[in-house]
């Protein structure tokens, strides 16, 4: 989850404290701190909030090493357990050799297991940690208790203790029978069947023209609507709708249903001139809305688009996905290759995945142990239980899992029985024919070249106008992309293929943006540069043409690659030296060639102007350490424009002591750990056995290692850094100024304009996220130690939002006065809803997770009294933080907004982080460069974030807001999770 980065980052340990209590001990706050946890986690996002609450009181914290086993086949269980990181193999063997045991599948975080412990039965598989994995364990006895108590909440979401978990003989397999496959339900819902008479009495008082009779063909289709209308009047209706591929799919759920029909029955509802009928005009004498009716059905309205809005896309992709392949259009098959990015079995396929779209389908069956093995199944909704026979269920796979690919490739039978969990399961499927027709053609377009039979490049051939990738040559039909080599070979490579025709700045020259982007992760500037200018060669002798020819399009290619890569690094270039000394040498040698190859001549003043840039003498000491200053206090004056803060940058910075008195230092920003620890040392005059803690408000704390660089800007919002010998390290407390703010600020800001708020706001996130270095966010995801590179200004705008949240927390919870809260909550909303239209999607989901912080979201007395115009509006807000198929519902809306963009920053280091820990940088001893390629398309989305500049509003900004100003750059608030939960019952004790 996204908030595992954002808020609890500070607090991250605290929760793990609280488990580790014996269940007695534990307070309301303990379970409320658990409880903001486990609500994150995918095995429990279907609990009832009570159930929740009554595993958080009885769960036990567990963190296993890498190789552990916790439990073998053949043991009577006593704990229940559920994945919160990492993951376990799931080991089954036909003897009673452990050894001989196979993995049958990996279970990772969010799923559950162990449910055998209802009924006593002998476990049916080994379960071995594949990796660091931390585990909430349950006993038996509070298990069964939790069971008994809430049976109705568990029995879908659980494993039921009978039936298919009762072992037997292998010669006596139980039939487990296949579900029909239904194409349209058969009874509507009671919600479905409500939004279609609310949309159908809508349209009856505000557009009644649009249901009525018409004629085609001389046959007369009684009170229809056409397909177009329908989804043009729903683009008009709520601004969740944002386009009509989403009108579609919404529409589409009702069809399926049966609430709204095709006058022919065609099963795939069309933005086109075709007619439909409500299900309540089937009857001739179909009633028009009361007055009261229609009064009811416009305060509903918005739920119901929010609603269909929510569940439209997975209506409309099984609308495709029922088609023939041959029958989809261009549209639907773009519309499956975006959903097919979200899943996760496919998620490492960045290219590949392309060739999917055409061929899976839609299925709702499964097959059973020992069938032929027909085709591939990942799941798009619901869950499965894996069966064996004589064993029972030995796990169990969720939406993005995929299952059955083990028998098309040994071509051997099914080893295991997949059984539905519920009942509105969908899978994708793709059939053997084309699983294997996909694993031939890959091969066969997969070229490898070899230097002593050794692979040192492969490229695969894919059609010119996918839309996956910009590398590829000047052939119409099919070009060729990097998938792996040397770092060596996929230079020349890039340089071979390179377009000296295009110019620097168009978009048809970004074949090297990639290599660009990456090669510090496997190619860093000592090595390119040597390599650089081994590829410049030198003037050729003679007047033989092809030679003059091939040596001039071989500087031009190398001078064009200088440009981009000084381009990218531009100020960076500065702090290292090989790259400096490499541009000087280039430059001479550029410059004579100039003598004797005059077509060079056009390059050479960009090639001055970029080295005349990045040779300026930087700004004096005095005043970069000014800016420091007032980077890492709050109480500077914050007149100036925020300047980028770069590694040799010094700041001035206070390290406690054991006794709370301080020492300042000053170091460079992107000093190691083992630099700060000299630094200290030589103030104290001793520095024998010192360490380096990070400290939180809430006490935790964290020993740093000392090759861990640029530690200041890494701290949580009131995090300090302290210095001690190893053995005092138990004695450590915080700091009393860390815990924050006792009284709220309410009394300031509730006078001043949500708007003005908002657009303060907006101007100082676009300030810091414009400090943003594009190769900070590589240095984060790969490890800025591994480069020795400071991240300081990303790690300012990711800890921004974390304060952003806690300062809603801290002045709600602060807040004693039942109505002043509630002016609170309405405040926030409205915040919130100008940072969206400001397109500052950064703060506006900073301010939505504080809202739904649990020592807020608790204080029902407050949501109560909140008027139900802002409950509908909070409601649509929250809806966009929905995390399922990859936060679906967030990447829509950003895919329709232009630049300027602040975004939501911490997703975009969720995904670089999912694909960086998914796909390994090297394989075979070659660059993964498909992996460099994703990682450097979600940096791409950085650079188009801020591909125009933001401009404040001028009616605005001509306004004297410095008090606004001063107050969203200083906002003191609590970020200790415990602190604030003990003060939101105190605000609102829990009820008996």
């Amino acid at each position: 989850m996204v908030a595992a980065h954002t808020s609890h980052s500070s607090s991250s340990g605290e929760w793990i404290a609280c488990l580790d209590k014996r269940p007695l001990e534990r307070s309301s706050e303990d379970v409320d701190i658990i409880f903001t946890r486990l609500k994150e986690v995918k095995a429990f996002e279907k609990f009832h909030p009570n159930l929740l609450q009554q595993i958080c009181l009885c769960g036990y914290y567990e963190n296993l090493e890498k190789g552990i086993t916790l439990f073998r086949q053949g043991d009577i269980g006593t704990n229940w357990y559920a994945v919160l990181t990492g993951s376990l193999d799931v080991k089954v063997s036909d003897t009673s050799n452990h050894q001989d045991a196979v993995t049958i599948c990996t279970l990772g975080i969010g799923t559950a297991f162990g449910e055998s412990i209802l009924d006593n039965t002998p476990r049916h598989a080994t379960i071995v940690t594949r990796e660091y994995s931390e585990l909430l364990r349950i006993e038996q006895k509070d298990f069964k208790a939790l069971w008994e108590k809430y049976r109705q909440h568990m029995s879908g979401l659980l494993t039921p203790p009978y039936g298919v978990m009762e072992t037997g003989s292998n010669n006596d397999k139980p039939h487990i029978p296949h579900r029909p496959t239904k194409t349209i339900t058969q009874v509507p819902s009671e919600k479905i069947l409500r939004a279609g008479k609310i949309l159908r009495n809508t349209i009856l008082s505000r557009a009644p023209h649009m249901i009525r009779d018409r004629k085609y063909h001389l046959k007369t289709y009684r009170q229809c609507c056409v397909g177009t209308e329908l989804v043009d009047w729903m683009m008009q209706q709520s601004p969740c709708v944002h386009s009509r591929t989403q009108a579609v799919g919404m529409w589409q759920v009702l069809l399926e249903e049966g609430v709204l029909n095709h006058v022919d029955q065609e099963h795939h509802f069309q933005d086109k001139y075709l007619f439909y009928r409500f299900l309540d005009d089937e009857r001739e004498d179909a009633p028009l809305p009361t007055e009261e009716e229609k009064k009811e059905c416009d305060e509903e309205l918005q739920d119901t688009m929010l609603l269909l809005s929510q569940i439209g896309p997975d209506a409309h992709m099984r609308m495709i996905l029922r088609k023939p392949p041959g029958q989809r259009t261009v549209d639907d098959l773009e519309f499956i290759y975006e959903e097919l990015l979200h899943i996760k079995a496919l998620s490492h396929l960045s290219t590949t995945v392309s060739i999917f779209k055409n061929i899976i389908h839609h299925q709702k069956g499964v097959f059973n142990q020992g069938e032929e093995g027909t085709s591939w199944y990942i799941i798009l909704k619901g869950s499965v239980n894996v069966v064996i026979y004589g064993k029972g269920v030995v796990c169990t796979l969720h939406e993005g899992d995929d299952f059955g690919k083990l028998a098309l490739v040994n071509d051997a039978p099914r080893a295991a029985s997949i059984v539905l969990r519920e009942d509105n399961c969908h899978f994708l499927r793709v059939d053997k024919e084309d699983f294997n027709r996909i694993l031939r053609d890959v091969e066969a377009n997969t070229v490898r070249l070899k230097e002593h039979d050794q692979d040192v490049l492969v490229l695969e051939k894919i059609p010119a106008g996918n839309r996956v990738s910009n590398q590829g040559n000047s052939q119409p039909q099919h070009k060729y992309i990097v998938m792996s080599g040397t770092p060596e070979k996929i230079l020349e490579h890039f340089l071979e293929t390179m377009r000296l025709e295009a110019t620097l700045n168009e978009a048809t020259d970004s074949v090297l943006n990639d290599f660009i982007m990456m090669h510090c992760v496997f190619m860093p500037n000592s090595q390119l540069c040597p390599a650089l200018m081994a590829q410049y060669p030198f003037p050729s002798q003679g007047t033989e043409q092809e030679k003059m020819d091939y040596a001039l399009n071989n500087k031009r290619r190398v001078i064009r690659l200088v440009l981009q890569w000084a381009a990218l690094y531009g100020d960076l270039l500065q702090e290292d030296e090989a790259a400096m000394a490499f541009l000087e040498e280039f430059y001479v040698s550029v410059s004579d060639d100039t003598r004797m190859i005059a077509a060079l001549k056009e390059q050479l003043p960009e090639l001055e102007k970029v080295v005349k840039q990045v040779s300026e003498e930087p700004k004096a000491p005095q005043k970069k350490h000014k800016v420091l200053l007032q980077l890492f206090n709050t109480s500077d004056d914050r007149a100036q424009k925020r300047q980028p803060i770069r590694g040799s940058d010094e700041v001035l910075f206070k390290v406690y002591c054991i006794d709370q008195t301080y020492t300042t230092i000053r170091v460079p920003v992107s000093s190691s750990v083992k630099e700060v620890i000299s630094a200290v040392a030589d103030k104290l005059g001793s520095g024998e056995g010192l360490i380096i803690v990070k400290m939180s408000s809430g006490g935790e704390k964290v020993v740093l290692k000392p090759h861990d660089v640029s530690v200041f800007t890494t701290l949580s919002v009131n995090g300090r850094l302290f210095a001690c010998p190893r053995d005092q390290f138990d004695s450590l407390a915080p700091l009393p100024e860390q815990e924050g703010p006792s009284t709220g600020t309410v009394g300031t800001f509730e006078l001043m304009s949500s708007k003005d708020l908002a657009h303060q706001m907006t101007i100082y996130d676009w300030e810091l996220f414009n400090c943003v270095h594009e190769l900070e966010l590589i240095y984060h995801t790969f490890g800025r130690h591994n480069f020795k590179k400071t991240t300081a200004n990303l790690d300012l705008f990711l800890r921004r939002f974390n304060e952003i949240q806690f300062w809603v927390v801290t002045e709600i919870c602060l807040c004693s006065q039942l109505s002043k809260r509630v002016q609170l909550l309405k405040k926030y909303i409205k915040i919130a809803a100008h940072c969206k239209e400001y397109k500052n999607l950064n703060s506006f989901f900073a301010i939505i997770m504080g809202l739904s912080n649990v020592a807020v979201s608790r204080l029902s007395l407050t949501w109560e009294k909140l008027p139900s115009k802002f409950k509908k509006i909070y409601a649509e807000f929250e809806s966009l933080m929905d995390p399922s198929r990859n936060h679906r519902a967030y990447r829509l809306i950003v895919a329709k907004l232009d630049p300027p963009i602040i975004p939501f920053m911490p997703l975009l280091i969720k995904d670089m982080t999912f694909t960086h820990e998914g796909n390994k940088t090297f394989t075979d001893n070659l660059v993964n460069f498909e992996k460099m390629r994703m990682i450097a398309n979600t940096v791409r989305t950085v650079k188009f974030c801020r591909s125009q500049s933001f401009n404040p509003d001028a009616a605005l900004t001509n306004k004297n807001h410095q008090d606004v100003r001063s107050y969203v750059r200083q906002l003191n608030v609590i970020d200790n999770q415990r602190t604030l939960s003990q003060m939101s019952h105190r605000l609102e004790p829990r009820r008996a």
